[in-house]
């Protein structure tokens, strides 16, 4: 089956260059764009990778300077200690859905791309595609994406990634950490504002 000529969430698609110095803020800015408020789901971060492939390692990175960072709103599933990869993304992704109310989640994994587009950030809407770059067959995850080129596609991937510089994916995951935190901090208020005027409407009744 052929893609669509237009796919309507491409849309929604903000990408962003890591070195950009706003690039934090653009990535909250996306996250926000995104969320749905006052639905009473569950924000769930879903960092996909594994730290036993350079490239692939985005993801666990990010989970890690999440967890070490702390959040108050986002709940979070994948660090370089205990990550979310290939083998368990099945399982774990059942348990989300066994331990969330009506999870929205957001996919976070390391992809492979052009040249020119080497240290590309992406949020846009729609699950990520784990195993895409590397022709595996994986659950696709997420109601929003959050994505890293991290280096050249087209032959040769699973060599690619294992060769990929860490100094580049180290960079690329502060700032979606930065990325996710600001938005974690913004989200946190407006659903506590909404619930605020939620009641006092109820009260006025």
């Amino acid at each position: 089956m052929n893609p669509p000529l237009f796919n309507p969430l491409d849309a929604f698609d903000v990408n962003i260059r890591y070195d950009d110095p706003s690039s934090s803020e653009k990535i909250s800015s996306g996250i926000i764009d995104l969320l749905p408020f006052g639905y009473k789901r569950q924000i769930v971060i879903v960092c996909i990778g594994t730290d036993r492939s350079t490239g692939d390692s985005l993801g666990p990175l990010v989970g890690t300077f999440l967890k070490e960072a702390g959040l108050d709103s986002f709940h979070l599933y994948g660090t370089l200690e205990d990550p979310v990869h290939a083998v368990n993304l099945s399982e774990k992704m059942a348990m989300i859905q066994q331990n969330h109310y009506r999870p929205y989640i957001i996919g976070i994994d390391a992809c492979l791309g052009k040249l020119k587009n080497i240290g590309m950030l992406k949020v846009g809407a729609g699950p990520v595609k784990p195993g895409a770059g590397v022709k595996k067959e994986l659950p696709a995850v997420g109601n929003m994406h959050i994505t890293g080129i991290v280096n050249i596609s087209g032959h040769m991937e699973f060599f690619v990634l294992q060769n990929t510089r860490l100094n580049l994916v180290m960079k690329m995951a502060k700032q979606i950490t930065a990325g996710i935190i600001e938005a974690d901090a913004i989200y946190t208020n407006k659903e506590a504002n909404f619930q605020l005027e939620l009641n006092l409407n109820t009260e006025t009744i």
